[in-house]
Formats: C-alpha cells, sequence, structure tokens
C-alpha cells in the first residue's frame, strides 16, 4: 500500500551504537542527581528539569552553527507535552535489532535515507545500514544534524522532488544560449513600496543601457500595484508566494513592530518564497537576477551556492542587525549571531554576490559593530559594496514648477497641504488615526490647513471613520510621490524610502518611527540626522494636542538639508549591467 518510503536521520537501531556520551549516561530509570550533558537524558531528570532537557537536546538535534531559531521552534513544542508522556514512550517495549533487521529486509516499496554525518542523536552508521537493508538510497548531507529538513530545507525538498519524480519537466522547446534574449529576474520586496519604485527607477535605466533586457518581475502585493502601474511583466509565479506583508502585519500592533524577531518568525514563508523562486529561475533561463532585499535568495543561494544559475546582483539600503534597547542581552546576543552567520557566508562563498549595490553613500551607514569581536559595520560594507548613492524615484526636475504642479493636483495656492502617508503595509492605521484625531485642533491653528490622509494599498479609508469635516481619505495613490513635492507638510512613518523622497523634493516632514523597528529607529534615523532632515517625534508620547501644535510650527518651514543627487538610478544600473 506504499509507494515509497523517505527515512530523514532515521532512529532505526541498527549498525552502529549510539554515541559513547549517550552510552555513558546510565540507565534510563536510575536517578544518577545530574542535571547536565546526556546525563539529562533521564526519567528523574526530565522531572526536575523539563526545560532545561529540551534545549539541551535540541542543541544536540542542531549541531549547525546559527540555529537559534530552530531550536527556539523545537523548544517550544516541546513544551507542549510533559514529562511522563515522553517516560511513556521511552519506557515502551523494544524491538530486537535481529528483528528489525528482518522487517527492514522485507521492505519492498522505494526507499530513500536522508542523513546528516555530523548527526548527535541518530549515528549517520544506522541510515547508512537501514538504506542497506531495505535496498534504498541513502543521501549524506555533509555537515548537516539531526534535523535536515529544519536546518538545509531547500536540499531536502530538491531530493523529496526527485526521488517523488515531481521535478521540472524540461521545456519541449530548446534555444541555443547565443540565440537567447538577456533576461533578469527581478525580486523586489513587498515590505513596503520604497523598494518598489526604486525598482523601477532602476530597471528602467537598465534597459537604456541594454535595450533588448527583458525583466520579469517575481513579486507581491502591494508591490505588483506599482508594477502594474508601471506597465511591467509580472511573472505568473508571483501568484504563488506566501505574504510577507500579511505576515508583517500580523506581527504589529498599534504603531509598533518588532522587525528583527518579525524577520525571524518569517523563516517558513521565505523558505517557501525561496523554493518559487528556485522554480522560476529553473525554468526561466535567465542571464541575471537581481534582489533588492529579496532576504529568501541571499540567504538560501548562500546556504546552496550550487544552486545558483545566473549572475546575481544584491541591493540594500542598510547593513546590518542592531538590537533594540527593550531586547536586552539576549537580542543582543541573537542580532550579533545572525550577523556573523551573515559574514561567514559571504566570507566563505564570495562569488555568490557578483554585486552588492548599498542604495546609499558610506557616510549613511551606522559607526556601529555587528556584535561583540565583530568587525564595524561602515568599515565591513565599503570593502563589500559598491554605493548608488540614494534611488530616488523620481528626478526632480522631471517635476517641474512646483506651483504648476500644485494646480494640476488640485491644490489651491493660498491653501497649506498636509499628507499623512502610513507607507505600503497595513501597520500605519495608528498614525492615520492620530492624525485625524489631531486636525480639528490643527485646523485651528491653520486656518489654511487642508489634510489628506492616504490609506494606502493595505487600508481600507472606510476603516478611519468618521473623518472631521474637511479632512480627506484616500485609498491608494499611484504616484504619491508627486503629492508629496506639491505639499507643505508630510506625516510619516520612519521608513527610509518616504523621508528621502521628502527630502529630496526639499519639504518639511514629521516622523514617527516604528517602535521596536531597529531600521526606522537606528539606520534610517542616522541617515536623516546626516541630512538635517525632518522632526521625529515618538508615537506613544504624543498626543493629538502635540501633533497639532507640531503641524502648526512645521508646515511650510524653509528647510536647509543636504542634497539628493538625482542620478542613483542611473549609478546602480551601470553597476548592474556589466553583469550581462
Amino acid at each position: 500500500r506504499v509507494a515509497g518510503l523517505v527515512l530523514i536521520a532515521p532512529g532505526v537501531r541498527v549498525g552502529v551504537p549510539l554515541s559513547a556520551e549517550r552510552r555513558s549516561a546510565g540507565p534510563f530509570e536510575e536517578d544518577s542527581g545530574i542535571d547536565e550533558g546526556w546525563a539529562r537524558f533521564n526519567a528523574h531528570s526530565w522531572r526536575r528539569d523539563f526545560p532545561g532537557f529540551l534545549q539541551f537536546f535540541f542543541e544536540q538535534v542542531f549541531t549547525e552553527p546559527h540555529s537559534s531559531k530552530p531550536i527556539e521552534d523545537c523548544v517550544g513544542w516541546g513544551l507542549e507535552t510533559d514529562p511522563e508522556t515522553l517516560i511513556v514512550h521511552e519506557a515502551a517495549p523494544g524491538v530486537s535489532e535481529q528483528r528489525t533487521r528482518d522487517l527492514c529486509s522485507r521492505v519492498q516499496c522505494p526507499v530513500l535515507v536522508i542523513h546528516g554525518d555530523e548527526d548527535a542523536i541518530t549515528p549517520h552508521g544506522m541510515g547508512e545500514e537501514l538504506a542497506r537493508l531495505a535496498g534504498g538510497r541513502l543521501v549524506t548531507f555533509s555537515g548537516s544534524g539531526h534535523c535536515p529538513q529544519g536546518r538545509d530545507p531547500v536540499r531536502t525538498n530538491l531530493e523529496l522532488r526527485a526521488f517523488l519524480g515531481g521535478g521540472q519537466a524540461s521545456s519541449p522547446a530548446w534555444t541555443r544560449a547565443r540565440n537567447r534574449p538577456r533576461r533578469a529576474l527581478y525580486v523586489s520586496s513587498p515590505i513596503g513600496l520604497g523598494h518598489a519604485w526604486r525598482d523601477v527607477a532602476i530597471a528602467r535605466e537598465l534597459r537604456r543601457l541594454v535595450p533588448d533586457l527583458e525583466i520579469d518581475w517575481l513579486a507581491q502585493d502591494p508591490v505588483t500595484r506599482v508594477l502594474d502601474g508601471a506597465g511591467e511583466r509580472i511573472h505568473p509565479m508571483s501568484a504563488e508566494l506566501a505574504s510577507e506583508s500579511a505576515h508583517f502585519e500580523s506581527e504589529s500592533s498599534d504603531h509598533e513592530l518588532h522587525a528583527f524577531q518579525a524577520t525571524r518568525r518569517m523563516d517558513e514563508i521565505l523558505l517557501a518564497n525561496f523554493m518559487v523562486f528556485h522554480d522560476a529561475m529553473a525554468e526561466g533561463t535567465y542571464d541575471l537576477c537581481i534582489a533588492d532585499e529579496g532576504w529568501d535568495v541571499d540567504h538560501y543561494l548562500h546556504e546552496n551556492p550550487e544552486l545558483k544559475r545566473s549572475a546575481y546582483c544584491w541591493l540594500t539600503d542598510f547593513v546590518g542587525w542592531l538590537p533594540m534597547p527593550a531586547g536586552g542581552g539576549r537580542e543582543a546576543a541573537l542580532t550579533a549571531d545572525y550577523n556573523a552567520e551573515m559574514l561567514e557566508q559571504i566570507d566563505r562563498f564570495p562569488h555568490v554576490r557578483d554585486r552588492a549595490i548599498f542604495i546609499g553613500e558610506p557616510e549613511d551607514i551606522v559607526p556601529d559593530r555587528f556584535g561583540p569581536g565583530l568587525p564595524g559595520i561602515r568599515d565591513w560594507t565599503v570593502d563589500h559594496y559598491q554605493f548608488a548613492g540614494y534611488v530616488s524615484a523620481f528626478d526632480t526636475g522631471e517635476l517641474g514648477d512646483r506651483d504648476a504642479l500644485r494646480a494640476e493636483l488640485g491644490y489651491d495656492p493660498d491653501e497649506l497641504v498636509c499628507i499623512v502617508t502610513p507607507g505600503g503595509t497595513g501597520v500605519g492605521g495608528g498614525l492615520l488615526r492620530r492624525a485625524i484625531q489631531a486636525f480639528p485642533e490643527a485646523k485651528r491653528r491653520v486656518p489654511a490647513l487642508r489634510m489628506i490622509a492616504v490609506c494606502g494599498p493595505r487600508l481600507d479609508p472606510a476603516d478611519m471613520a468618521p473623518a472631521p469635516d474637511g479632512l480627506e481619505l484616500r485609498p491608494y495613490v499611484h504616484e504619491l510621490r508627486r503629492h508629496l513635492a506639491a505639499c507643505d507638510l508630510a506625516i510619516c512613518h520612519g521608513g527610509l524610502a518616504t523621508t528621502m523622497e521628502l527630502i529630496a523634493a526639499r519639504r518639511p516632514f514629521i516622523y514617527f518611527p516604528l517602535a521596536q523597528h531597529f531600521e526606522q529607529n537606528l539606520h534610517v534615523h542616522y541617515r536623516l540626522q546626516r541630512h538635517g532632515a525632518g522632526r521625529r517625534m515618538e508615537f506613544a508620547g504624543t498626543t493629538a494636542d502635540d501633533l497639532a501644535q507640531a503641524i502648526a510650527e512645521e508646515i511650510g518651514r524653509e528647510v536647509d538639508y543636504l542634497p539628493v543627487p538625482d542620478d542613483g538610478a542611473a549609478r546602480a544600473a551601470a553597476m548592474i549591467a556589466e553583469l550581462v
């Protein structure tokens, strides 16, 4: 009745004994009084300190470096049961080795055994002998521990696919490589719309340099709305991507998003999306992949460098996970570990990134370290990246005369326009509501005030009701940057794209970094300070009246920012064009 059998690190005791450390732990039911090492594998130790046993055990399961997330997951799942249940399991009658061998030799269906050669729970030799007895195929993951499906999931998925005969079928038509058009797959992060707009600007410049380049986009909502409006071609497999924006929204509360922890908890989504990327690349014969903060692409290509199929360019506007003070020592250790893993990946496999481009200048990089004993972030980034400068979604010269732009957008000369925008995700509801509450008092202080609250692609204007008379609620606005360039004041989160567009347009703005969002509070804030731009306010301590007063003080104010060059997209495109 079984079509096939896949055994991953199987605990079938044949061939070789358990490790000497495990065998020296003593009988399971006898209390040694020791709660250290493999002596924890004991009924009495389990009853005394079950969480401690789980922590130890799963540290042995995941012998690979940088395994904090799967260890945490498994300890959490282990706590869903109790010592007594596990004791009953461990004390159950076993099967003799000879009986086990007889049963294995009777297996008639195809068998695949996947086993790591650094398995500290079940020795690799057991899987090897089991594969021999069952007439199956053994696949050894060199350097893997007891749970390769958790730590090396991409390779495990591909082995399962091959075993099941479900690999991608080859195309019935084949074209010689020299006769194929140049093709690129562009992966644009859906966490905010800033990536989408700058990527469209880079793509347009790239086509000027490489006229025959065809670009497909692997993207999800809300990025696809920008791409549709810009006339770009979206890869059909984009529909299979798991929603990263929805995950971040589920992790957020009222103006708070712990970006680092939310990213850690997005591991399953990133894996699923990398598999979609892998399939798109496998069937697409692309010459180039461009990933703008495509964390799934970058991480798993370094974990599986043999899967790289084309030239690869990585884009980002920040480097280094940084701990927030509220996270204490634990978060400081975790961010350092994540940074160390990235540094080790790039040091070991420098050929994976054919080009790494920083969207900014060296001076925009925070003067912090990756962690204790790790390099300084700025020095390391200067050594490993090229710098494009900030990539603006538009050339400020193309906007023309500001008075004419205001007239085109329907803004009267004698009114003071305040744009409130929460960005491309759905975490901005709190800021919109606070601005709506502040509007009556702000209007009293600034009679010429006209406020427009832009809900964006992920929020429903109906959820913001009731809005005071004179305040406009708008859904997604495709070219919001033009409205920002025309306004007299903007209120926004601490995201880089919106704030830098406002700097480029030389407009005053008030920004509220999301609480616990390390990028907005540390990386972006540092860059804005360098430009002498924006008025920072903290959402938790700002009342509606406080915001109304800030609006009255900031609206229409003359600014003196560092200039933002308009050639960032062209500079980035020139660097990328060299790869095709």
